[in-house]
C-alpha cells in the first residue's frame, strides 16, 4: 500500500494547500510526495539546494507572505529535517 503525505516532503507545504494539487512526475501524473514549489517532471526544481537554505526560505515565505508569528515559524522550520527529502538516516 502506497503511503499517503498531507505534506510537502521537500518544504513542509500541506500538500492540499497547493494551487496545483502537488508537483508533477516524469510522466505528468501528480506527485504524492512533493508539492509544485518544489518538484516538477520527475525532478526537484532546485536540487542543489541546502536544508539550510529550505529552512531559510520558509521562514522568509511564512514571516513575509504568511504573516506568521516567529514561534510558528520555528515550529514549522524544526520539523523539516524530518520530511523525506532531507532525512539522512
Amino acid at each position: 500500500m502506497e503511503k499517503i503525505y498531507k505534506q510537502c516532503q521537500s518544504c513542509g507545504m500541506p500538500l492540499k494547500k497547493d494551487e496545483k494539487g502537488g508537483g508533477s512526475e516524469k510522466d505528468g501524473s501528480l506527485s504524492k510526495m512533493y508539492c509544485s514549489s518544489c518538484y516538477q517532471d520527475g525532478a526537484f526544481k532546485n536540487p542543489q539546494m541546502t536544508l539550510r537554505e529550505i529552512q531559510k526560505l520558509v521562514d522568509d515565505v511564512l514571516k513575509n507572505e504568511m504573516g506568521w508569528w516567529k514561534i510558528f515559524r520555528w515550529l514549522a522550520v524544526k520539523q523539516i529535517p524530518k520530511l523525506a527529502r532531507w532525512k539522512t538516516n
